[in-house]
């Protein structure tokens, strides 16, 4: 079983700022990418930040420059700096992550989803 589990998120007024952390937690050999997804209402998922084992890192055009992504390896967490908070950042934001988990003598590969937080920038 593998969990992911989101927090940080809330209401801001444009300008400000937010941290999300996603902590990914139950039988995880290694975590391959992580990433953070928004759904505003009435549009599609969006792919926001993605991280890979190495620190790589990649954005959302919209985002570049006003969001930082990190993640600690040890602690299979990721989080997510958002500085310049815009209305248009007004979304569920979402936690990814494609990893190796156990499942009694096996391992295997899945992609996970955490339940959303909700964000909130008003103008």
């Amino acid at each position: 079983q593998v969990r992911l589990v989101e927090s940080g998120g809330g209401l801001v007024q444009a300008g400000g700022s937010l941290r999300l952390s996603c902590a990914a937690s139950g039988t995880i050999v290694s975590i391959n990418t992580m990433a953070w997804y928004r759904q505003a209402p009435g549009k599609q998922r969006e792919l926001v930040a993605v991280i890979t084992n190495r620190d790589n890192t990649d954005y959302a055009d919209s985002v570049k420059g006003r969001f930082t992504i990190s993640r600690d390896n040890a602690k299979n967490t990721v989080w997510m700096q958002m500085n310049s908070l815009k209305p248009d950042d007004t979304a569920v934001y979402y936690c990814n992550a494609y990893l190796t988990y156990s499942s009694g003598n096996f391992a295997n590969t899945g992609t996970y989803w955490g339940q959303g937080t909700q964000v909130t920038v008003s103008s």
